[in-house]
């Protein structure tokens, strides 16, 4: 497999995935692949020069056993095998007019409270993040949950989630292209950074 990072705020890219092994998904550290021969487990595999491996390993550790988190099985050089979790990120769902119930809203709220317990704070929440499956909510990526600095991400997302999703979505429920979910979280990164 061969991926690399070009700019650290935008997700890995992957230039290469050998059979029959699939390509999950792919954030700012990392990109994620399973074989169907082991449906069960992902694989997570940082893109060269990237760091945080060392840092998403001890987030696992600290994390333990919880529903709305994977667990971690290996650490290796510059890989995690994780438990695979299944299901459509709140991204996906909302490109494809899917509904994103208050059930997994409240059980993402559930899992940051515990990480918080566990004295993570959890950083870099959002819709391609979190993923639904049978109406309960997971957090797939935890890999900057040891960072200090505040993160409103979440607070953000479910401020828009109240005030334009649902009253919307309780009218009509529709696909949102592409193009204008990339352009919001364009857009919301520019506000972030001002």
């Amino acid at each position: 497999m061969a991926s690399e990072s070009i700019h650290p705020n935008e997700p890995v890219k992957v230039r290469w995935v050998p059979k029959p092994w699939l390509l999950l998904g792919s954030g700012n550290y990392a990109a994620v692949f399973s074989h169907p021969d082991y449906a069960e487990y992902a694989v997570k595999i940082y893109a060269p020069g990237r760091p945080g491996l060392k840092e998403e390993a001890e987030v696992y550790k600290r994390l333990g056993n919880h529903p709305s988190y994977s667990m971690c099985y290996y650490v290796g050089s510059n890989f995690l095998i994780l438990q695979r979790l299944k299901g459509i990120t709140v991204y996906d769902c909302i490109k494809r007019g899917i509904p994103v119930s208050e059930q997994a809203i409240r059980d993402i709220d559930g899992a940051l409270e515990y990480a918080c317990s566990r004295e993570l704070r959890p950083h870099d929440v959002h819709g391609k993040n979190i993923m639904i499956n049978d109406g309960r909510g997971l957090v797939v990526d935890v890999s900057d949950f040891l960072k200090h600095e505040e993160c409103t991400m979440w607070d953000d997302f479910k401020k828009a989630y109240y005030t334009l999703y649902q009253p919307l979505t309780s009218l009509w429920l529709f696909p949102v292209p592409d193009a204008v979910l990339e352009a919001v979280r364009k857009g919301y990164q520019l506000w972030r950074r001002s």
